[in-house]
């Protein structure tokens, strides 16, 4: 339930920002930051629990779009999966305080917009999609407030990841469709349809490319013209898409360029 590869792909993201973005290197000093590896638990913590309380909300939906990952109410009593969202988000806002004021107050931002997000705002168009964008992008962001180096680097690959995971967001709702519009859920696809909804796409893309090329240009010119090719070709495969079959395949595509992004840290 809290799909456990997506958050070692969560913490070994911020550990490739501090390594590679923030030129700390792979070294004992990092490896022995304490208060790091806490900021990067606190993260996982936060994110675990809210995949447990979207799945709690969702099981309805589930059932219609994926029947054979429900969980809850099956598996596990759904008042054991209230108990451990409640216990994991105490945890890590715990932490998060422990290690700052700063982060402890972003932290329960966080666990706070991830349960309204499941709650509320992912039954609304647009609003769900980009609270998730935010939150993604400001798993990167809490590493530069960790540091306090080179912030505007950190800044440009936040805004990386929330514009992907917006992209994302938005094909996963174009997939889940026939659920949601069974349950009353109010997501993009569903109030202007799918056609309208790629236009919305090709619009976010076109801003994504332009804003990366502005920001990223004078850092590393290669980054924003790669982009731009594999956006190019995501919209190509978004013009012919038509089947749940294919959103899911274009989000596992999404997926796949956000991992090129972190792997690029590597050259920055």
């Amino acid at each position: 339930m809290v799909r456990a590869l997506n958050l070692v792909i969560v913490g070994l993201t911020q550990y490739f920002v501090a390594i590679f973005l923030l030129d700390k290197g792979l070294n004992l000093q990092l490896i022995t930051d304490f208060k790091f590896f806490l900021l990067v638990l606190s993260t996982i913590i936060i994110t675990s629990a809210g995949y447990l309380i979207n799945d709690y909300y969702d099981v309805k939906i589930d059932y219609v779009n994926r029947p054979d990952r429900v969980i809850v109410g099956r598996s596990l009593k759904r008042r054991w999966i209230i108990m451990g969202h409640t216990a994991l988000n105490f945890l890590g806002i715990g932490i998060g305080f422990y290690i700052s004021p700063a982060i402890g107050v972003i932290n329960f931002i966080a666990a706070f917009l991830l349960w309204l997000y499941s709650n509320q705002l992912k039954r609304l168009p647009f609003i769900g999609n980009f609270t998730i964008a935010v939150l993604t992008g400001t798993t990167l962001f809490l590493v530069g407030q960790y540091f306090h180096e080179r912030e505007y680097l950190v800044l440009c690959y936040a805004i990386f990841a929330g514009f992907i995971t917006l992209i994302r967001e938005i094909i996963k709702d174009m997939e889940d469709l026939k659920g949601d519009e069974k349950f009353g859920c109010r997501t993009l696809p569903i109030v202007y349809g799918i056609a309208k909804t790629k236009k919305i796409i090709y619009l976010i893309i076109t801003v994504f490319c332009i804003s990366v090329f502005l920001l990223m240009s004078t850092v590393n010119i290669v980054l924003p013209i790669t982009l731009s090719v594999v956006m190019i070709f995501l919209i190509f495969e978004l013009l012919k898409a038509d089947r749940v079959k294919d959103y899911r395949r274009l989000s596992t595509f999404c997926k796949v360029i956000m991992l090129i992004g972190v792997i690029s840290m590597v050259w920055i």
